[in-house]
Order: structure tokens, then sequence, then C-alpha cells
């Protein structure tokens, strides 16, 4: 699944950079959205992240490229790969500036564990 964000004022620390929470707030988003878009009709809640390291920072106005792709599928759970990628309005080159893996968990109606396929 590919997403794009606008980098926005309301998105920056007091350094005039990207906060790394709204980082892992979109990363967390795009993600939720391919595992829905994958399994429709399932729930599933974020169980968590391989790693969270900004490899560049994030300027204002620039544009964000997220690409989520699933890697691996368990028995309750499925791992997705997130990239990102900035390019910044007056240029046309992108570069990577986060990956990680994020683990989802099929729940049920009671917030438990489900296998992620039926029988």
């Amino acid at each position: 699944m590919t997403s794009y964000k606008l980098v926005m004022p309301g998105d920056l620390n007091h350094y005039g950079f990207l906060f790394g929470g709204k980082m892992l707030m979109w990363v967390d988003e795009v993600a939720w959205m391919a595992v829905s878009g994958d399994y429709p009709g399932r729930n599933f809640v974020t169980v968590g992240m391989s790693e969270v390291t900004f490899h560049k920072s994030v300027h204002p106005n620039s544009v964000l490229r997220f690409e989520a792709n699933r890697k691996r599928i368990g028995r309750t759970s499925v791992t997705y790969r997130v990239e990102v990628f900035r390019r910044q309005m007056d240029a046309r080159d992108e570069i990577g500036v986060f990956t990680t893996d994020i683990t989802f968990v099929r729940v049920d109606e009671n917030g438990e564990k489900t296998p992620i396929r039926e029988v």
C-alpha cells in the first residue's frame, strides 16, 4: 500500500523538524490500513515495531511517501515492512528517512488473540 502525507507546521517540533511521534503515528496508521485492506472484516491491533531509528530529518513542506508491504504472516499475527521516503516540494529526488517492521495481532470481540485464517 502506498500513502502520502504533507508535513505541515503543526507537525514540527521546536527545532523546526518533524516530531518523531508524528512519524510513528503515521506509520502505524498506514500499516493498519494495509492490514485491514488485506484482511477485511477482521480486527487487528498493533503489538510492536522492530526498530525506531530516524535515518534523516524531515523538514517543513516535505512530502512523505509511505510504502507498507506484508513481510510475514503467522497464526495470529502479521508483520508489515514500512518504508518512508522524503521529497522536498522543490525537488524531484526522494531519500529514505525511516524504515520499520510493524506487527499486528488479530483479536476477537473480547480483545483476545484469534487465528488470522478461519478454519
